[in-house]
This record gives structure tokens, C-alpha cells and sequence, in this order.
């Protein structure tokens, strides 16, 4: 009868075993196709705008030339990105820009070619297509234009648009803009004003006195750090304040809970009550998010780096009391009691018993949240003012300098790169001696 009995018993198990090998699959494939409808993702394919997602994609890794006519006064002017720090000067045109009087003639490239006509007419010649002639009558956009539009133009009576793989053009009441891209980041090192435009790196650094009584690399890097379009100086300081606000957060919340922890610890407290209250201050801090802080704290200090340093600060204190009061709870006694037994105090006893004990876990714990508020001070410093966060939200903000946005990812990440290193670098040092 026994063995019958065990017999049964596994056998239940085998058949539990199987159902759940079958039922815990099919519960995720129904939590995915509940979220398929849901969420109602053919919708959302159905409304998605590809070709605006094409653009941002040209736009983080190419710049776009704005040719642009002011309908009202006839003037034609030419600007990188659209603007007006980075416009041509006078007598420097691209070879692709013909300027013959009230005409001015555009080669797109591909053979399309954009030609602004008298009394704000144009005329687009698209191979394969055919041509296109519009222009402003009476107020409204006019063109020879019949029947269905095709998906890259759109049409209406204030705006003509016109979207191809060489470029873009737009036409309205009262300008005429035609966009060309190029690959790369134009002006990035030296704005149209500066006299080191258009030198190479080899010509700066060995070639003649480009600006007399001033050195050559001195002059460069002067105007490169002062660029009025891409603010390499601002950049840097931006960055500067970011990684500021997590080393102070991050910090200030070690030396804030490392007291504290005693309190929350069992063994050090034998009061239940303090420690009761400690660790539900601890919850308490770290259950609101450090974006709430910042905007809670925004109201009381403004906006700023501090407004972000303290933000962090409540939040890793509430992280850190936690688990400085679990690792001071999992002490070797015997050490301490080793201290004791040669009359030390008992600010001795915590100091050469418990803290030598403690420390690796406790770096590693403090250098591993600077790595992840390095991330998190960028988010902050978007809402609080301050850092590269800000640069960075003002950018997409915009909706027009995307490669600006891409620069400035780029220096997010080798910023973290950076902190992820020196972080290891920094724990090797202190809890491994190497």
C-alpha cells in the first residue's frame, strides 16, 4: 500500500510538472496577444509617419543647407540648418547654387533641379516624374498640379511640400525653402566668421600665420571652443554640472546613511521602535522617485545643479540606509569583540571592528550608483535646468538640430563610459589594493 501511495504521489507530480510546462507558456502568449490588441499595435503601424522617421534619421548624421527666398522682398539667402550665425557671406556660394539675378537655380543632385522664378514662381524638374511649375497667386499656393497627389508631395492651398531622396522643398505665402543634405556636421569646428574656416588641420598646425600677432592654435582653438553654433564651452560646462550632481548626490548620501544604518540595524539597535522608524524613513525616501524630488525641490531652490545634487541625495539615502543596515547586520561579532577586549571605546570598537568589515561591500555599492546617477543626472538636469539633460531637451525641443541631439548622446555615453571606468578603476584601487 505504501508503494501504491508513492507511486501516486509522483505520478501527481509528473502531471503537475507538465501542466505548468504548458500553462506558464500559453499564460505569456496570452499576455502578448493581449497586449498586441491592447496596446493596439496595428493602429499604431497603420499611423505611424515613416517618412518623418526617415528625416530624423538623416537629420542625426547630416546637416541640410537652407536656400531660401523671402516672397516679399524677393532676396535669396543661404544658411546652414537655417541659421542666421551659420548664413554664407557674401561671395561664398556652393557650386550646386546658381544665382543669376531674380532666377536662382538649385541642383539637387539626381537631376532634379529647383529653379526660384520671378514674381515667387518655381519650377521643379523631377526625372521620371515630370515638371513641376507652382507659385503664389492672388495669396494662394497655385501649381499644375492634377488629380491624386503623389505620397511625397502634399498640396493645399497655403503650402506646397515636396519631399525626394536629394532633398526637400517647401513653398508658402511668404517664402520659397529649398533643403539640401550633406553627410557630416558642417561648422562643427569653425563657424563661416571664423578666418580659420576652411583650413585643414594640417594647415593650422604647420602651415602660415593665418591671423597676424596670433598664434595659429591658440586663434583655432579659441574660436573652436567659442563656436556660436555648436557652444563647445557651454557643452563642456553642461557636462561638467552633470557629473557634478551625481558625485554629490551620490556621496552625500553615503556619508547621510552610513550613521543612520546603525539606527536600522538590529544588532546595533535594540530598540525596536528607532529602528522601525528609521527603516520606514528610509522606504519613505527612496519610495518617491528622484524626479518628484527634483520638482518638489525646484520650488524651494530653483532651478539649478544643487536642486539636482539634493534630489539624488534623498533618494540614495533611502537606497543606501537599506542596504548599509543589511550589510552591518551580517558582521563578524568576533572582531568586534577582539577591539573591545583591548578597552577601546565604542566609537573605536565601530571604527576598527565593524567599518573594516563593511567597506568593500559598502564602495561597491556607492561606486556602482555613481555609474547609474551619471544616467540619471542627465534626466534630472533636464527638468531642474542644469546640465547636459537641459542642452539636450532644448535640442529635441527644437525639432530641428537632430544632429545637435545626436552630439549630444554621444557625450552622454562616453561620459558614462568615462565614469564606468573610473569606477572600476577606483574600486581595484581601494577594495582589491591592486
Amino acid at each position: 500500500m505504501a508503494d501504491v501511495a508513492l507511486y501516486a504521489q509522483a505520478d501527481r507530480l509528473f502531471v503537475r510538472k507538465r501542466v505548468l510546462s504548458f500553462a506558464i507558456p500559453a499564460a505569456v502568449l496570452a499576455y502578448l496577444v493581449y497586449i498586441f490588441f491592447a496596446f493596439d499595435l496595428p493602429g499604431l503601424a497603420s499611423r505611424a509617419r515613416w517618412d518623418n522617421g526617415a528625416t530624423l534619421l538623416a537629420d542625426t548624421w547630416s546637416y541640410k543647407v537652407h536656400v531660401t527666398r523671402d516672397n516679399r522682398s524677393d532676396t535669396v539667402a543661404l544658411s546652414v540648418e537655417g541659421e542666421r550665425r551659420g548664413t554664407y557671406p557674401e561671395g561664398l556660394v556652393p557650386e550646386w547654387v546658381a544665382l543669376r539675378g531674380d532666377t536662382t537655380v538649385i541642383d539637387l543632385g539626381g537631376g532634379q533641379i529647383v529653379t526660384f522664378l520671378p514674381d515667387d514662381r518655381l519650377r521643379f524638374e523631377l526625372p521620371g516624374w515630370g515638371v513641376l511649375n507652382a507659385g503664389i497667386v492672388d495669396g494662394k499656393v497655385k501649381s499644375n498640379l492634377t488629380g491624386e497627389v503623389p505620397e511625397w508631395m502634399s498640396l493645399s492651398s497655403t503650402r506646397l511640400a515636396i519631399s525626394t531622396d536629394e532633398g526637400r522643398l517647401s513653398l508658402t505665402r511668404s517664402k520659397t525653402e529649398v533643403f539640401n543634405y550633406f553627410p557630416g556636421w558642417e561648422l562643427f569646428f569653425f563657424t563661416f566668421d571664423s578666418p580659420y574656416y576652411g583650413h585643414s588641420l594640417g594647415q593650422i598646425l604647420f602651415g602660415e600665420q593665418i591671423v597676424p600677432e596670433q598664434s595659429n592654435i591658440a586663434g583655432a582653438w579659441h574660436d573652436f571652443w567659442q563656436n556660436p553654433m555648436w557652444h563647445h564651452g557651454d557643452v563642456a560646462w553642461a557636462m561638467f554640472e552633470t557629473v557634478l550632481m551625481a558625485f554629490l548626490g551620490t556621496f552625500g548620501a553615503a556619508l547621510v546613511a552610513l550613521p543612520l544604518a546603525f539606527v536600522a540595524a538590529r544588532n546595533f539597535t535594540p530598540l525596536r521602535t528607532a529602528r522601525f522608524g528609521m527603516r520606514r524613513i528610509f522606504d519613505f525616501l527612496r519610495g518617491v522617485d528622484g524626479l518628484i524630488w527634483t520638482i518638489l525641490l525646484s520650488r524651494a531652490f530653483g532651478p539649478g545643479p544643487l536642486t539636482g545634487s539634493l534630489a539624488i541625495l534623498l533618494t540614495d539615502t533611502g537606497s543606501f540606509g537599506k542596504m548599509f543596515s543589511e550589510a552591518l547586520e551580517n558582521v563578524d561579532h568576533k572582531q568586534i569583540e577582539g577591539v573591545a577586549s583591548t578597552g577601546a571605546r565604542i566609537s573605536h570598537r565601530y571604527r576598527f571592528g565593524v567599518i573594516p568589515q563593511v567597506t568593500p561591500v559598502l564602495l561597491s555599492q556607492v561606486l556602482y550608483f555613481l555609474e547609474s546617477n551619471t544616467r540619471s543626472a542627465t534626466i534630472i538636469g533636464a527638468i531642474t535646468g542644469g546640465g547636459i539633460g537641459l542642452l539636450l531637451t532644448q535640442a529635441m525641443i527644437t525639432q530641428k538640430d537632430w544632429e545637435e541631439v545626436t552630439y549630444y548622446i554621444i557625450l552622454v555615453v562616453l561620459m558614462v563610459m568615462a565614469m564606468d571606468s573610473f569606477s572600476g578603476w577606483l574600486r581595484r584601487k581601494l577594495i582589491r589594493g591592486e
